[in-house]
């Protein structure tokens, strides 16, 4: 018999008291790819720490290749062969990309310096094998998140492991991009490695892995071959009961046009974009990486300086220059980040809702402690915001919650057209149908909903109509009923 890749028994970890792990069990066969399941904080990411190297476990076995092993730290979790894509990028932003993927591995020069030349020419080597369009004499600081979540997966397989840690490796990118990620993935299992794959999206699973193991509370709940098990049996096991349907669309358009858009454009951005959206409408903006529709709304609300074209809120022209434009208007943003650009992540749940509302709330610039209060209870209690107290730090939360955080901050604001970017990502499969609710309900009381999606499936099943973006302009517009996965790819490529 050949040796697992990998094999974990017993695996526990506690942080003050609190279990984040207490029986982590698990085994990567070599040329496979093995899917970890969960929900947020199920204990995937301490477990991948663990295994990292990043965090020294209290309890468990550790066998490499047959041999009992600890790492101390994730250099020799390299030196093993193991290496990690994570959830969280963390690029250098004033280097290059080469510089990026090569950091601490420099090619040294003939006078002990970096051979710069080489190292450019690898790292486009690497990114051109993976099919990745970018030039890796770009600086990361002028990457969108998509792109800098592509120089990560390059960074790590670049270290040529043999077994490799994919936590959330789509969660940013489009379809083109994730389909060259999985052409990738069954090279590298055709070579016999072994691929650990984290992901909230369960088409992907199914897509790409041959085996399944699933963590729920911290605890090992089930593993076999994903061929044995379907859908609702999956999620059955990840969130401990029956879901039942995604979620109910209960919403309706009006003949009320909510938002209108004509000739919206941006220098090297997006040219002549127009589209109307009504009261009670989801309207989904679908395209692949670079088509534009980020930008789309950076110029709706005011966060692009270069923007031009009109914008008219029930029919009346309305002038935004800055985002304080766009919230006076009525607009809300939740972005594509929300750990870099939705949350205060050092602040607390209680500060981070009030965070668009503080001219209401400080009036003297003095914050009304007991109006913070009352809007912090409110919107956790309206949006189930499982937090054990508001003083809580907000990056104590899981990514759901977190996400509901942010929605929180922006529906005290009683907004009329809520513009979504990414909605559920490196959200669990439960906290996903609860946004969708939300969503749905927001349009359903006559609000107007424009919603960016990478998933396919997710903006399928939300949109009523939906908007296809390619190389900065708009490319068609679809109804809900003519719509589908193949119509979506061949508009956006």
């Amino acid at each position: 018999m050949v040796d697992p890749l990998l094999r974990v028994e017993g695996l526990r970890k506690s942080f003050g008291g609190v279990v984040a792990l207490k029986n982590g069990r698990f085994e990567l066969a070599p040329g496979s790819v093995h899917a970890l399941c969960g929900g947020n904080g199920a204990g995937k990411s301490t477990f991948l720490s663990i295994l990292m190297g990043i965090q020294k476990r209290d309890g468990g076995t550790i066998w490499r290749g047959g041999q009992k092993v600890e790492f101390a730290s994730p250099a020799e979790a390299l030196a093993s062969g193991i290496a990690i894509i994570e959830q969280e990028l963390s690029p250098v932003p004033h280097m290059t990309v080469a510089e990026n993927i090569y950091l601490g591995r420099e090619h040294a020069g003939r006078l002990g310096g970096i051979d710069f030349r080489a190292m450019n020419k690898a790292a486009q080597a690497l990114l051109d094998t993976l099919a990745f369009e970018i030039r890796s004499t770009r600086v990361m600081a002028t990457l969108s998140v998509a792109e800098m979540q592509l120089v990560e997966i390059a960074k790590a397989l670049s270290h040529d492991a043999e077994v490799i840690f994919m936590d959330e490796p789509t969660s940013a990118l489009g379809e083109r991009e994730a389909q060259h990620l999985f052409t990738a993935i069954g090279r590298l299992k055709a070579q016999g490695r072994g691929i650990v794959y984290v992901s909230h999206r369960l088409s992907e699973i199914f897509q790409i892995a041959d085996s399944y193991t699933v963590f729920r509370d911290g605890a090992y709940v089930g593993s076999g071959a994903l061929a044995a098990v379907d859908r609702a049996g999956l999620i059955k096991m990840i969130v401990g009961r029956d879901l039942g349907e995604e979620h109910i669309k209960a919403n309706a358009p009006t003949e009320t046009v909510g938002i209108e858009v004509k000739g919206l454009a941006s220098p090297g951005r997006i040219d002549n974009v127009s589209f109307a959206v009504r009261k009670g409408e989801i309207f989904g903006i679908y395209g692949l990486m670079g088509s534009g529709r980020t930008e789309i709304f950076d110029c709706l609300f005011g966060l692009d300086p270069k923007a031009s074209g009109q914008i008219l809120l029930d029919g009346a022209p309305t002038r935004i220059e800055k985002p304080s434009d766009a919230m006076r208007a009525g607009l809300a943003l939740v972005t594509e980040d929300r750990k870099k650009t939705g949350l205060n992540l050092s602040d607390s749940v209680r500060a981070n809702i009030a965070l668009a509302s503080l001219p209401e709330m400080s009036p003297a610039f003095v914050m009304r402690g007991a109006s913070e209060a009352a809007a912090s209870q409110a919107m956790i209690g309206r949006f189930s915001i499982k937090a054990a107290r508001d003083r809580m730090a907000v990056s104590g939360l899981s990514g759901g919650n977190q996400q509901k955080v942010v929605l929180g901050k922006w529906f005290l604001r009683d907004p009329r057209v809520l513009l979504l970017d990414e909605p559920t990502r490196g959200v669990d499969v439960g906290a996903k149908r609860e946004i969708y609710r939300i969503i749905c309900d927001f349009a359903a009381s006559g609000g107007t909903v424009v919603m960016i999606s990478s998933e396919i499936d997710e903006v399928l099943s939300l949109s009523d109509r939906i908007m296809v973006m390619r190389g900065g302009r708009s490319v068609g517009t679809l109804d809900r009923g003519e719509a589908n996965a193949t119509s979506l790819v061949h508009l956006s490529t």
